[in-house]
């Protein structure tokens, strides 16, 4: 049983590491120095989806670390 939970936490890991890398793609160089303007906007589209997406990982994965403490 803990070895499935554990291959499902590698799992959840890896699509978070790649929903958190695709978010930080827009941002470009400009905000590191500075550029970047102060400008508000909502997310729309494919961005709102992976922002929601990331958190249900993240939820996922804390989920699945508290089942893997109380398992083992």
């Amino acid at each position: 049983m803990i070895k499935y939970v554990q291959i499902a936490q590698a799992a959840v890991s890896l699509l978070l590491i790649i929903a958190i890398i695709l978010q930080n793609r827009g941002s470009g160089l400009g905000g590191i120095f500075g550029g970047e303007g102060n400008v508000y906007r909502t997310k729309r589209g494919v961005e709102k989806g992976l922002y929601i997406s990331t958190i249900i990982l993240v939820i996922i994965f804390i989920g699945l670390a508290i089942w893997s403490l109380l398992v083992s």
